[in-house]
């Protein structure tokens, strides 16, 4: 099977495939990942507290503390693995029109999103060892409000060229305008 034909029916009939990568799979921690391990390994040893303390009580009321105690150390796992678990299941492509994520995951099966690279598209390069290149944004609502996160290729080996094909695709006009 051609590289090309598993793309029939999604790209335009003269769209191009400019690049295809897969981002680093190494585990990535970052500050934030950090809090909420802290507060998830809280969270657990409380309830592995209280669990030690119901159960000297006797019967089998230290048994409620199971779920709280699954919380805390899922907050952990998520928190330290979850993003590196996600990239090593992605895949990017870079056409001369649009950029494309396709993520495949457990339980939740195979994704394909594609973002247009128009002019007015907000391309960032975070450059470095690993460079992450982003070109679109999307809304997304918490607790408190709504906020703003930023889609892109992350962890590149090769971010400056995707970057620079990107800023090609661009100038040269044939990204969408919208």
């Amino acid at each position: 099977m051609n590289e090309t034909d598993q793309w029939v029916g999604i790209l335009d009939d003269d769209e191009k495939i400019l690049w295809q990568g897969r981002p680093d799979g190494g585990v990535s921690i970052k500050i934030q990942n950090i809090l909420m391990a802290i507060f998830g390994t809280i969270f657990a040893g409380f309830a592995l507290f209280w669990m030690i303390i119901a159960s000297k009580g006797g019967g089998n009321f230290w048994l409620f503390g199971l779920l709280h105690f699954s919380v805390g150390l899922t907050l952990v796992l998520y928190s330290l693995f979850w993003s590196t678990f996600r990239r090593r299941r992605s895949w990017y492509t870079l056409t001369d029109r649009r950029a494309f994520i396709a993520i495949n995951l457990p339980l939740r099966g195979k994704s394909l999103k594609s973002y247009p690279i128009a002019s007015s598209s907000p391309l960032e390069l975070i450059d470095g060892n690993l460079s992450s290149v982003n070109f679109a944004e999307e809304v997304k609502s918490g607790k408190n409000g709504s906020y703003t996160v930023s889609i892109g290729f992350e962890r590149l080996t090769d971010g400056r060229e995707v970057y620079r094909l990107m800023r090609d695709i661009q100038t040269k006009g044939k990204g969408t305008t919208a």
